[in-house]
């Protein structure tokens, strides 16, 4: 596989999805597969929401057509179709979570079964740890947790499709940069498709990816980072994959915080997400996710530049990382009871010096 057919694979996967986008969601509202508003939720007008289907479709098109040889090819089409099947019908019936848990499951323990494993992780200082039978729980664990990450944050409009787009891209580059084509195939095919339905879906969306796009998607992630990031321990940490989609599990973590704070099952809807923050923050719909957009692009770029920097400077870049997490922290008001000294000198340094008036002289 050379540079021309990623390409190729890329636009394929974008024009499938850009034709299949308006197919489905003519078949959702025909059948009534929309997405009602409620107090918790941002729009409020019935929206289709199979816009899985169609980055699935996009996906799948592009995937047979080239048809990578690949020993874990077959586990990882199974383990998607599986995760767009428990999507899909939780779209229609509203699973409940124990039901949509052992769909997710039963992905991650197929992917297992195939011997693609999470099997040791590089930590800066103390080297290389072989996880040897914690690596089963280890890989489902990341599975279950990056799917259901990209599930949460898919609250605004182009939200879970712009950031998982930002994930990808960072994963490409460094596939690239490695030589990992697999991972770069299946990367660039998922973008392309990704970017096709964003199309329809950033503000104002006319159409909704569903839990069934947003686990599938997730899934995804998870499984091409294990290809592309934890595969070569020699250059990448386990920060890595962590940085990639930082804010969506950053986002998860804040939540189960919050709710087990609070008393409430980690299982419970709210309004209190990051996207949730913004907007009662006075930011717009189409400001908030472009906000969101940022910290995942930052983060992107932290991950890229961690996995080829000296150890200074890995340190740095670490402790970026962990500034920017704690920004996401201040805006959804987990810590300091509330107060926000960081985000309140930013804000400070980037506001413009109001200007006295000048003084004329009296004649």
């Amino acid at each position: 596989m050379n540079f021309t057919i990623l390409i190729i694979s890329f636009i394929v996967a974008l024009i499938t999805a850009l034709i299949m986008t308006p197919v489905v969601r003519k078949i959702a509202i025909k059948y009534r597969i929309v997405d009602c508003p409620d107090e918790r939720k941002m729009h409020t007008e019935d929206k289709p929401y199979l816009g899985g289907i169609a980055i699935f479709s996009g996906v799948m098109v592009a995937y047979i057509m080239f048809w990578p040889d690949h020993e874990h090819q077959l586990a990882i089409i199974v383990g998607a179709f599986i995760m767009l099947l428990t999507g899909f019908f939780d779209d229609l019936f509203n699973l409940r979570p124990v039901y949509k848990l052992a769909g997710q499951g039963l992905a991650a323990v197929i992917i297992v079964s195939s011997g693609l494993l999470i099997e040791r992780i590089n930590i800066p200082l103390f080297g290389e740890i072989e996880l040897n039978n914690l690596s089963i729980i280890v890989t489902i664990i990341w599975i279950l947790a990056v799917s259901n990450a990209i599930n949460l944050i898919d609250g605004l409009d182009g939200l879970a499709a712009g950031v998982t787009s930002i994930a990808l891209s960072a994963i490409l580059v460094m596939s690239f940069i490695e030589g990992n084509l697999a991972a770069a195939f299946l990367a660039i095919i998922l973008l392309g498709s990704n970017l096709g339905f964003l199309y329809y879906n950033f503000n104002p969306a006319k159409i909704y990816m569903g839990d069934s796009g947003s686990l599938f998607l997730g899934y995804m992630v998870a499984i091409i980072s294990m290809l592309g990031l934890f595969k070569n321990v020699a250059l990448f940490s386990f920060i890595i994959p962590l940085m990639v989609v930082a804010v969506p599990i950053v986002d998860t973590l804040f939540t189960i915080v919050r709710r087990l704070k609070n008393g409430e099952s980690i299982m419970t809807a709210d309004r209190k997400h990051i996207h949730h923050q913004l907007i009662d923050a006075g930011l717009s719909h189409r400001a908030a996710v472009l906000v969101i957009y940022l910290f995942s692009g930052l983060f992107g770029a932290l991950a890229i530049m961690f996995g080829y920097s000296p150890l200074g400077a890995s340190i740095l870049i670490a402790f970026l990382a962990f500034l920017l997490i704690h920004i996401i922290a201040e805006i959804v008001g987990l810590v300091l009871g509330g107060k926000q000294p960081v985000l309140s000198l930013l804000k400070k340094m980037v506001k413009k010096p109001t200007q006295k008036p000048e003084k004329r002289e009296s004649h």
